[in-house]
């Protein structure tokens, strides 16, 4: 474990050192399991674009996939991570994962159905000791730029289940976002995969800019 403990330190200080001059970035988070971390090739890719023009970002829309154990998490301070399936973690990851969002990372979790059950318990390997906690509509995620007075939105139906959003925090600090049951990520797609209304579509990129815009400024 002593390797282990020598390295995560030298991350906390790397990226307390570097946060204040990297540019802004989100990274696609590469787990192992087997699940498809690399669904919704389009998604993030538009929902940075969408950023920059709405909200004033200058954020790179040449996105890069990272692994939970690399030192490279550190570059980026926003992890976004999706997919249908299983998602496993070594104790190993876990502990980078960790030690990447207390010392100022942020990580988005998008269900994009079937990862739930998995991902829970792959959850409690990064914070034992905390729990997902539901944010109710009044949390200033829904209403830090574009208004979501009733909360989550719902993008794409799959087992009529109301849309939610759960957070792991540190004090106020929210660390891990997970949206369960709206599928915000289909919405950030090019309009041709899932043919989505414009309306719906615009839903989804204002949700994820909220996004953005939060774990910036929190």
């Amino acid at each position: 474990m002593r390797p282990i403990r020598i390295i995560s330190i030298s991350c906390l200080l790397l990226f307390s050192l570097t946060t204040s001059l990297i540019a802004q970035e989100i990274a696609v988070l590469q787990y192992g399991g087997g699940g498809d971390w690399y669904s919704n090739p389009t998604a993030v890719p538009n929902l940075i674009r969408f950023c920059n023009q709405e909200i004033g970002t200058v954020m790179k829309d040449r996105v890069n996939s990272v692994k939970p154990g690399s030192i490279d998490l550190f570059n980026y301070p926003i992890l976004h991570m999706t997919g249908h399936g299983n998602v496993f973690f070594t104790d190993e990851e876990a502990e980078n994962l960790r030690t990447y969002l207390l010392s100022g990372g942020f990580l988005h979790i998008d269900d994009n159905y079937g990862m739930d059950p998995y991902l829970r318990k792959e959850l409690s390997k990064i914070f034992p000791d905390k729990e997902l906690k539901e944010l109710p509509a009044s949390h200033p995620l829904f209403s830090i730029h574009f208004k979501f007075p009733q909360g989550l939105p719902k993008i794409h139906e799959h087992d009529n289940g109301r849309p939610q959003a759960f957070g792991i925090f540190e004090n106020d600090r929210l660390l891990v976002l997970y949206t369960y049951e709206s599928d915000i990520g289909d919405g950030w797609e090019n309009p041709d995969i899932h043919n989505d209304p414009p309306a719906v579509r615009l839903k989804a990129l204002q949700m994820g800019a909220n996004i953005v815009k939060f774990a910036f400024n929190q």
